[in-house]
């Protein structure tokens, strides 16, 4: 089972490097998926996702419930409201997969909004 859940969070960190360069595929959920892997199967892959100057401070405020930046929320914002417009316009082929893509980040938008707002990165991880 290690094996298992060592391949899953590694193939989640891949994923969430992935949601990065591409607006419609989330990063976080990967994330948070990879460190519960790592968490039962590796302390060393876990301590290096923490660790990780990218990933590091994200997963630790989310986790401790601190939420996220509020710069990084309103550039997450942007950005899915952006793919999901030109999706929308020049991609979805029917009226009802436009739908669902508003659906869907609408879905996305309330979740951020909800979540609570840490200074920064730097701030939040301090104390």
């Amino acid at each position: 089972m290690r094996i298992v859940l060592l391949v899953a969070g590694t193939l989640a960190v891949l994923l969430a490097v992935l949601g990065i360069f591409l607006p419609l595929l989330p990063t976080t959920p990967f994330l948070l998926l990879a460190a519960w892997c790592y968490a039962r199967s590796s302390t060393r892959f876990h301590q290096l996702l923490l660790s990780n100057r990218w990933f590091g401070p994200y997963l630790t405020n989310y986790q401790m419930g601190r939420g996220i930046p509020a710069r990084a929320r309103l550039v997450t914002l942007i950005m899915l409201w952006s793919a999901i417009g030109v999706g929308a316009v020049f991609v979805a082929p029917a009226w009802w997969s436009r739908l669902l893509l508003i659906v869907i980040a609408s879905g996305v938008t309330a979740y951020l909004v909800r979540l609570p707002t840490c200074p920064t990165a730097a701030d939040a991880t301090d104390g």
